[in-house]
């Protein structure tokens, strides 16, 4: 999902020269290597802002626990943050796709990152934002695309390097938000409930997270056969990816074969336009999300099994045509059981993408009152 704007132009870039970076990073956070780069809204007449850039490369873990490395890039603000130590926001991007190509750190060099406009508003007021890339995006492998502990992890070591770059100048111990919305928002929900066992340093403040396909066997089984399917076949591509033994490709007609195999190299655009309205069933020889080893992953990767540790604002467009809002609604039901400090709100937009642009400063307001220690209001 990326988010659509009427501005026009943002240059962000970094002329600082970096310190040596260590030999053996080989902590989840540790960072690998780190270029400044310049990042631009959108091509064409150039008008710069203060920040500095980094695209990074930094640790990580899979979603079966193995070390890995994933790319991503760090954005903060020149001008010196006034109220202690510069808060830092794990941003989670929307859908991309699965080829390299579509990185948001490729996209972000060349002007084609729309969600530059919401991280925008967050550098205006100071804060650093860590977008990752995701495992396996800009990175060797497949991108383990909705494989929720991937993705979460990913998003709170992403923090976790800006804080370990000399260059960046960004202290440890500061406060830190997590926002993200579609796939960031899964992936902003997973850093939430695994905060606590993965990064429990990290001064987390508050999560927000709109339009979070929290149940991914809902979701697929709402978008088969509809204009949207290229997103659950991402998905599957994406688990696959994330564990081996669930063998996607021994279950492919020869024609899903070649329809899967093509998709694991396109953006999204691609895989949407050339899976509209396909069902599984077309492509697969069995009844695969039904397989004993899918429906265990399916399962692991729903999202509301863990209370997050701190408080959460989720928002949800009420006639969102990808991820129905009822997959929103359970999961608010899951999180309330556990006495979680929800906010919870639907909105009036008619669509995914609308919801992503009405709720982005809704978010951003909330996260900001984190910051100054204002009460979480729940409405559990």
């Amino acid at each position: 999902m990326r988010v659509r704007t009427g501005l026009t132009m943002l240059v962000v870039g970094s002329l600082l020269l970096l310190n040596p970076l260590p030999a053996q990073a080989a902590a989840p956070g540790d960072v690998v290597s780190a270029t400044p780069t310049t990042v631009y809204l959108a091509p064409g007449k150039r008008l710069e802002v203060p920040v500095n850039a980094w695209q990074l490369r930094y640790r990580s873990t899979t979603a079966t626990g193995a070390p890995t490395v994933v790319s991503g890039t760090l954005l903060v603000p020149k001008v010196r943050y006034p109220l202690g130590k510069r808060p830092v926001v794990g941003y989670a991007v929307g859908t991309h796709g699965l080829g390299d190509q579509c990185a948001p750190s490729r996209a972000m060099a060349r002007g084609a990152e729309l969600e530059l406009t919401v991280m925008s508003l967050m550098l205006l007021k100071g804060w650093a934002v860590a977008v990752t890339d995701y495992e396996g995006l800009g990175t060797p492998g497949d991108h383990t695309y909705m494989a929720g502990r991937s993705q979460g992890q990913a998003v709170l070591d992403s923090v976790r390097a800006a804080t370990r770059l000399p260059a960046a100048k960004v202290a440890s111990g500061g406060p830190v938000l997590v926002m993200g919305y579609s796939q960031g928002g899964s992936a902003a929900g997973w850093a939430g409930e695994l905060h606590a066992s993965y990064a429990p340093e990290l001064k987390l403040k508050g999560v927000a997270a709109g339009g979070v396909p929290a149940d991914l066997k809902a979701v697929a089984d709402h978008l088969d056969g509809g204009p949207d399917f290229g997103l659950a076949a991402a998905a599957g591509l994406g688990l696959d990816a994330a564990y081996p033994e669930l063998a996607l490709a021994s279950y492919l007609t020869p024609e899903g074969n070649a329809i899967f195999t093509a998709a694991r190299g396109h953006c999204i655009g691609d895989i949407r336009a050339k899976l509209r309205n396909r069902t599984l069933k077309s492509l697969t020889t069995t009844d695969l999300l039904n397989l004993p080893v899918w429906r265990t992953r399916l399962q692991e990767n729903r999202l509301g099994a863990t209370k997050p540790s701190v408080p959460l604002f989720i928002y949800h467009a009420k006639d969102d045509e990808i991820i129905p809002i009822s997959v929103s609604r359970t999961l608010r039901r899951a999180y309330c059981a556990q006495n979680t400090t929800l906010l919870w709100t639907s909105l009036p937009a008619p669509s995914h993408v609308l919801g992503a642009a009405e709720g982005a400063p809704l978010a951003i307001a909330w996260l900001a009152s984190r910051l100054l220690g204002l009460p979480a209001i729940g409405n559990c």
